[in-house]
């Protein structure tokens, strides 16, 4: 597998290479960011991939990078609820004082 090229959007077998190079490298007394020199990928990246590899130790490769931006069901749905956890906040926010000013004017 050429690893010389990055050319931004990598393929998680790229990914996955990267990582088990990184590792290889690193046991061998070589930088971080020396190895991602090599591979031509920011070291911020690489260190980020060995994240993920370790958190999904387990899960079948094609699934450690789901890739394209898209996310694990679960991680997925908890942005999704985190966000509408937050909107709802806002929207209680806005509903309590608008209570507070009708009660006022009624008054």
């Amino acid at each position: 597998m050429d690893l010389t090229r990055f050319d931004g959007h990598q393929r998680p077998e790229f990914k996955l290479e990267a990582v088990r190079r990184l590792e290889e490298r690193r046991a061998q007394g070589v930088s971080l960011t020396q190895v991602g020199r090599e591979l031509d990928v920011r070291p911020d990246m690489l260190r980020a991939w060995r994240r993920q590899v370790g958190a999904r130790a387990g899960v079948a490769p094609a699934k450690v990078f789901p890739g394209q931006g898209r996310l694990p069901s679960e991680e997925a749905e908890l942005r999704r609820l985190r966000h509408e956890n937050a909107r709802l906040q806002q929207e209680n926010a806005f509903l309590k004082s608008a209570a507070a000013y009708f009660a006022r004017e009624s008054r």
